[in-house]
């Protein structure tokens, strides 16, 4: 039911148009059929005006050939040109639904807190006092987060980020993230299991921009899970790679949407569902950083049972 469903969506141009929110002359699928049409019309026009005016078949034939080859080709150009518009259109109609509800939680808390730390309650109980700054501190801690994920992004986008690769040890690496992120971890009653073979060789990166990938891995695990459970990091040597794998017992990916994880702003919708704050950065941040420091990433996840995120890195020569 499923299958028929998707393929009556995407020969439906009207599933187009509802899917990038835009005008059915605008629809890139509506498009595809027009220029289909005018192109099997002006075909049959060039053969016409061919056998009237040439009395050689295998020139009109090649003539008509060579027309419907050009047509075919430029209807594809046109019809891509306009879908890749399209969706840029709606990324940017999705990019500030996002920003603006990733924005609006941490302000809507930064405002309450402000209001009553102005107000006349203010002088309560300290205990009462330093919740309220810790509110303030979370919060802008959450939109300064965001604001670094887009300049990232940014950076990434137009080729201008810095790389000072060097040997580093991705186990003291992963040692340091986990010990940054177990009181987050102890909180969501997250066991993280730490498994490297002795004398690892290190790994040629940008300590800065490892740190990242390990963490981002890392609070994602802890962040979808249910609850409970454990994280396992195997890191051992695979050919002239390092192979680093995290894997956790979350909430899993549904496999529909397992092809659009690495792209920017995406969220699955059973994380979505268990509201947890993301902005959907992350996983294209990470697939971007492992790739320009010479590795690959891919993950394998089953919906319910948990996810596990391999990616390799190079032996430091």
């Amino acid at each position: 039911m499923f299958e028929k469903r998707s393929i009556a969506s995407h020969i439906n141009p009207l599933y187009s148009c509802r899917r990038y929110g835009v005008s059915l002359w605008q629809c890139p699928q509506f498009l595809f059929l027009v220029m289909g049409l005018f192109s099997i019309i002006a075909i049959i026009a060039v053969w016409l005006v061919a056998t009237s005016r040439i009395s050689d078949p295998f020139l009109v034939v090649l003539i008509v050939l060579a027309s419907g080859a050009f047509l075919i080709v430029m209807s594809f150009v046109i019809t891509n040109s306009f879908e890749r518009m399209a969706e840029a259109s709606k990324m940017k109609t999705e990019f500030i639904g996002i920003i603006s509800h990733q924005l609006r939680t941490p302000l809507t808390n930064l405002k309450f807190s402000l209001d009553f730390l102005l107000s006349d309650h203010f002088a309560q109980e300290r205990s009462q006092q330093l919740e309220y700054f810790g509110i303030l501190q979370e919060n802008t801690k959450r939109m300064g987060d965001l604001v670094d994920s887009l300049l990232t992004i940014s950076r990434l986008e137009n080729n201008n980020v810095p790389l000072e690769k060097k040997d580093v040890s991705l186990e003291r690496v992963a040692s340091d993230i986990i010990a940054k992120d177990k009181p987050f971890a102890d909180a969501s009653g997250m066991r993280i299991i730490l498994d490297c073979k002795p004398g690892l060789e290190n790994v040629s990166a940008d300590l800065l921009w490892l740190e990242q990938i390990v963490g981002n891995l890392l609070d994602n695990a802890i962040r979808y899970s249910k609850g409970g459970g454990q994280i396992d990091i195997n890191i051992r040597r695979k050919g002239k790679m390092v192979l680093f794998s995290i894997k956790d017992q979350g909430v899993g990916i549904p496999k529909a949407e397992q092809k659009f994880i690495f792209e920017k702003f995406f969220r699955s919708t059973n994380a979505r569902k268990k509201q947890v704050d993301g902005s959907g950065l992350g996983l294209y941040i990470v697939k971007r950083f492992v790739e320009l420091l010479g590795g690959k990433i891919w993950f394998k996840s089953i919906e319910g049972k948990g996810t596990a995120f391999y990616f390799t890195l190079p032996v430091a020569r």
